[in-house]
Parts: C-alpha cells; structure tokens; sequence
C-alpha cells in the first residue's frame, strides 16, 4: 500500500502544472494544450496498454519484486528526462518510457492476489485502492504548491518520490509468488491480444471486462480534462486544481478503504458493482452542468463513491482465475485501463475543446462529464443484462 500511494504521489504531483507546461514549451492557448495533454496522456496509455500483459506475464514467471523495483528504476529517471524537457517531443519520449514502466499498480494487485484468500480478494484490493488515493489526494496536493516555485519543480518531485519508492521496495518488499505457481513466459499470451482471448474464454469473464473498460473511459474523463475544466469553467489557479484532485484522491482512499468493506457486507459485489454506476451516473451530469465551483468541490468527494466499482469487479474476476495466472489477468486489467486512457484523452480534450473554442455551437466545458454518464449507462446496462452466474458473492440486488 505504501508503495502504491508514493507512486500515485509521482502521478499526481503532475496534474495541476500539466496546462502550463505544455504551453511554456510548445505555446499556444489553453484549447489546444488540452488536445496536446491528450496526445501525451495516449501515448502513455498505448505503452501501458502493449506492455502491461508483458509485465504481467514476466512477474507470473520471475515474481513480482523483480518486475517491480526494475520498473520504479526506470521511472525515476524518466521524470528526470520530463524535468529537462524542453520541447514537446522530450514530453512525449517521457511519456513512452513512462508507459512501459508504470506497471506498478497491476503488480501490487496481484501481490494482493498472492496473499489473499479467494473471498477476501475484493476487499484487499480496494486496500490497493486505498493507498492510491492517499497518495492521489497528497500529489496533487504538493504538485499544486510546487508550482509557485515553476512548472518544473513537480517532476524532480517525482523523481525523488520514484527513487525512494525503489529504496523502500528494495529494503522491505518481500516476495510473494510461490516457486510452484511459477510459469513458463509465454510471448503468445504476453501481448494484450493473446492474454485477452484466452481470459476471454473463461466462463463470465467477457463482459465483465467490457463493464470493467466502459468505466475505465468514464472514470478517465478526471485526469483527461480537469485541469482544463477547473481553469476554463472556474478561473482556478493550479494551487485550487491540486487541492480539488486532493478530495477526490481522499475520498477515494476512503472509499476503497473502507465504504468497500462495508458495501461489500451489504450489497454484495453485484450490488456493489450496481450502486456505484448509479452513484457515478449522478455526480457526472451534476459537475457537468453546474455553474458553481463550490457546488463542483462538494460534488467531488461524492463522486469518489464509484470508487467501488473496481474492487468488486476484480474480485470477481479474480475467482475465475487460476493462482499461477493472477498476473496475466492484472496484466490484461492494465491494459484494458490503458485502452481506456488511450481512447479517453483524445475523446476528452476533442469534446472539452469543441465546446470551448471560438465559434463553439454552444458553450459547455462540462460537455466531456456528459459524456462520461452516457458511457456509465452503457455499462450498467451490459452488467445488469449479460452477467451471468459465477462465483460471486450474494447482493439483494
């Protein structure tokens, strides 16, 4: 957990310098460094997306501390290459590198497999969540004060926050594969395709990972566009975006640490999955068409709720699978969130900027939040319509 929140740090020390870095090196106004944001947020995503399986796939064979502490190495001295960066093409040659690395996420989720019981896997991995959001609620957080101090100040930030995150994994991570769930590294299933397909096959677990995308595409529609949102829409200062993203991420951390447990005990993991589209649904269409920025912080916190979604729908997938193949399917969760993040950016900032450019057919820089509740209806509806019976736990729902 400590791992994970010093590497969400990383993340999200960033976010709020994003705009303005952008146009230091590249200029031009804020529409259009929201489309380059977008560009830049892709290109990480393909990475992540063509090399989370692989990642997956060699932490499955090697274990999950080899694969963890090399990928926190590397990025370290990316976020040194993005603090030097200056021009556009140095951000972007960051960002690939980055992709390749940040598989750190989807190995401590399957640490958490390792360690787990089957019926407490839902649970532990909204602790995963957990420490994410502690670490998304202080980045954000020191990245909006940095700032004062220059675009720059956030990413050598980072690097240290990445560099003392691969001491602590090096002094106290301890591995968890057992050598008998050990397995061959296979290239076939290493790739997002392969691992796909074969996953794919397992009884109910298709559109599970389709639920599991459509959310990945909404929920993105933050990190895409909400720098841009809050300045266009609000005026706010990146000092104001960093403290907004740092509700979000407490609330979050809240969410996966404990309204989990107690959604879980309550609803069942159907439940769960079902309450926290509606939640989402909700709070999207409300930060979209709300004209205040404090009715917007208010709303932030609330729409950490579908937080659950992830946790709950992970567990269930995660019974589907074998021991000896929980990194393969972390993997393929990876790269299912990457294709999201792939998709979402460019979707993102092209409608935030459709609907704030000059000759706009109507002003709306919440369009992008609208979007995102159509895609969480479509969601709800594949999970209520196609989920079939698996090894789920039981929901009055």
């Amino acid at each position: 957990m400590i791992t994970v929140m010093i590497d969400a740090m990383g993340i999200g020390l960033m976010i709020p310098v994003m705009p303005d870095l952008i146009r230091e090196v590249n200029g031009g106004d804020l529409s259009q460094a929201a489309v380059w944001g977008g560009i830049l947020a892709t290109i990480f995503a393909v990475m992540q997306f063509l090399f989370g399986p692989v990642l997956g796939g060699l932490s499955d064979r090697f274990g999950r501390r080899p694969v963890l502490l090399t990928s926190l190495a590397v990025m370290a001295a990316d976020y040194v290459v993005m603090a030097l960066a200056g021009s556009i093409w140095l951000l972007l040659l960051g960002r690939i590198v980055g992709g390749i690395t940040a598989a750190t996420h989807a190995t401590a989720s399957a640490f958490m497999a390792d360690i787990s019981a089957p019926a407490e896997r839902s649970k532990n991995f909204g602790l995963i969540g957990a420490g994410f959001g502690v670490g998304f609620l202080l980045g954000p957080t020191i990245g909006g004060l940095l700032a004062e101090y220059g675009t720059r100040a956030p990413f050598w930030a980072a690097a240290a926050l990445a560099l003392a995150n691969f001491l602590l994994g090096w002094l106290v991570l301890k591995e968890t594969l057992r050598p008998e769930h050990a397995r061959a590294f296979s290239w076939r299933r290493a790739n997002p395709f392969g691992a796909l397909k074969h996953l794919s096959n397992l009884p109910g677990v298709r559109p599970l990972l389709m639920v599991y995308f459509l959310y990945s595409v909404a929920f993105a529609v933050y990190p895409s566009v909400w720098s841009y949102f809050g300045q266009e829409r609000f005026g706010w200062q990146p000092s104001v975006i960093g403290l907004s993203l740092a509700l979000f991420g407490g609330a979050m951390a809240i969410v996966q640490g404990g309204v989990i447990r107690l959604a879980l005990n309550q609803l069942g993991e159907r439940g769960t999955v079902i309450a926290g589209h509606v939640f989402a649904i909700a709070t999207y269409i409300a930060i979209a068409v709300t004209p205040s920025g404090v009715l917007t912080l208010i709303l932030t916190p609330i729409a950490a709720v579908a937080g659950v979604i992830p946790p709950a729908l992970t567990g269930i997938m995660s019974r589907q699978v074998a021991d000896n193949a929980q990194g393969e399917l972390q993997g393929v969760l990876t790269s299912a969130n990457a294709l999201a993040m792939i998709l979402s950016p460019l979707a993102m900032t092209a409608t935030f900027a459709q609907f704030t450019r000059d000759g706009a057919p109507f002003y709306l820089p919440g369009a992008p939040f609208l979007l995102a509740a159509g895609l969480m209806v479509l969601a709800l509806a594949v999970f209520i319509l196609r989920i079939r019976r698996l090894d789920v736990t039981s929901s009055p729902l």
